[in-house]
């Protein structure tokens, strides 16, 4: 049995729900941790860019050598990048705040706590974003 996910991004700065971005992410078990949810939507956005070979990465965190822009991340130049260093820049953002995990509106304090995934549930990656001049 597949079990899904309902992902949502949201930014600290958007309190409109306009421009929120949804996907879904599957796993064969039932329970799992943050840990784990944040591996598969990142190894599922790199491998997805790979394939494209866009100059626009919409994912997580912004890779290394890429600059913030409205949707995502402008690569400075064409290239792979790396899932393995994406997830330890997720898991390190994640540690340090760059980002909160809500599961149905409660928030993920750590990411080795066990989530029973449910009908309908919906995991929020709320990315906190500076304000300018703040």
């Amino acid at each position: 049995m597949i079990n899904t996910l309902r992902i949502k991004d949201s930014f600290s700065f958007d309190f409109s729900g306009g421009d929120d971005y949804v996907f879904t992410l599957n796993f064969p078990q039932t329970l799992v941790s943050p840990r784990e949810i944040i591996r598969e939507r990142v190894f599922s956005e790199v491998a997805e860019h790979n394939e494209k070979s866009s100059d626009v990465f919409r994912g997580l965190v912004q890779p290394v050598g890429a600059e913030r822009i409205l949707n995502g991340f402008k690569m400075k130049e064409r290239k792979k990048i790396d899932p393995q260093e994406q997830y330890r820049n997720a898991v390190e953002a994640f540690e340090r705040n760059g980002f909160v995990m809500l599961v149905d509106d409660i928030q993920i304090e750590t990411l080795d706590e066990q989530i029973e995934i449910e009908e309908n549930m919906e995991v929020t990656f709320l990315k906190l974003v500076p304000l300018v001049g703040g």
